[in-house]
């Protein structure tokens, strides 16, 4: 930018981890591009945990040392369809300038929300289209319009090489992604995986609002995914076998081969079956999971569980044999919502 000093950090050094340096105007945003090297970013609405410091360690390795990796911390208005909701948003920008510098970021730009929106609220805003209005963007009208508006608006500050969002927020990356092709953003957008606590929870900045017994009851939302993911494994592997065997012996051979005690009939069904039979039945291992955990105290009510296509998160008919899909929950426990997912490829055998 034209007259603005450049205070570039120097290149980093393995092993250090220097406090990420605090920006909160676009003009030091400016000046504090890097001399050589790329620019990664990961942007957040602070409340930093360990799933974004996976993100951004991620980033600091594509940057390298003569790179540069820039945390965004802006809890975007625009996204929070009640204000109580926006006022509830923890915010400890302290923390998080020290989990930042840990992980590897140079800078942390936590700009107010005058800086970002100087003129109120944008009257120009992105449209999350069809994809927008389903799952999350159901549940909460607007939230995917006001995310890529501001995520546009970062992107345009921030000009990175490279971003980095994780795969928790499945649909919001879709989205994201969908935006920087269609509008031709020169970014290359990454995935990162869904970071998780020992147990399988998720990490999320929701999870501390969760007292004991409702944190019990949450650990319902991983369960039922790893649910699913599992019946579908042995489907598979199940399948596999069957048609493995069945290509070089005959029915007594298969038998033997495979080890069963049960009837020939229900040897011929698991070798007769489709070669995925799944999306039914991977729905239906995910909400046994979830009844269950409905009938706790606290209980888990649930908002949607979806099986659906990553390009467009359109529902995964039940004659899907192949392909990649996303299973999503998102549910309540408390006053406190969370939402969770995993990928999952039909078709895919061991």
């Amino acid at each position: 930018m034209s007259g603005t000093p450049h205070t570039a950090a120097p290149p980093r050094t393995p092993g250090t981890a220097p406090a990420a340096t605090l920006l909160r105007t676009a003009a030091e945003l400016a000046a504090f591009a890097p001399l050589k090297g790329q620019r990664a970013v990961v942007m957040t609405m602070g409340a930093l945990h360990e799933g974004h410091a996976t993100l951004i360690r991620t980033a600091r390795a594509a940057a390298g040392t003569h790179g540069q990796v820039v945390v965004t911390v802006f809890v975007n208005p625009l996204q929070f369809g009640e204000a109580a909701d926006l006022e509830r948003y923890p915010r400890t920008l302290d923390a998080d300038l020290a989990v930042a510098g840990a992980a590897g970021a140079d800078a942390v730009f936590a700009p107010s929300v005058d800086e970002v929106y100087p003129g109120g609220e944008p009257q120009v805003r992105i449209s999350a289209g069809p994809m927008g209005e389903r799952l999350e963007g159901a549940s909460r009208p607007g939230h995917f319009d006001g995310m890529l508006t501001v995520v546009a608006k970062l992107l345009h500050l921030t000009r990175p090489d490279i971003a980095f969002y994780g795969q928790k927020d499945a649909q919001q990356l879709a989205l994201i992604r969908r935006m920087v092709r269609d509008l031709n953003f020169p970014v290359e957008i990454v995935g990162v995986e869904t970071v998780r606590e020992p147990d399988g929870l998720a990490l999320s900045s929701r999870n501390r609002f969760l007292d004991a017994e409702e944190r019990h009851t949450a650990l319902a939302l991983s369960r039922a995914l790893f649910a699913a993911r599992d019946r579908l494994a042995a489907q598979q592997a199940l399948h596999a076998r069957a048609q493995t065997t069945a290509a070089t012996t005959g029915r007594a051979a298969a038998l033997t081969a495979l080890g069963e005690t049960r009837a020939a009939a229900d040897t011929q069904a698991v070798a007769l079956a489709r070669p995925v039979d799944g999306p039914a039945a991977v729905r239906a291992a995910a909400q046994l999971i979830l009844d269950d955990a409905a009938a706790e105290q606290p209980p888990l009510a649930l908002d949607y569980l979806a099986l659906v296509d990553p390009a467009d998160f359109t529902e995964i008919p039940d004659d899907r044999t192949t392909g990649d899909a996303i299973l999503a929950i998102a549910a309540k426990v408390g006053k406190t919502r969370l939402i969770d997912n995993i990928p999952l490829t039909f078709g895919a055998t061991t």
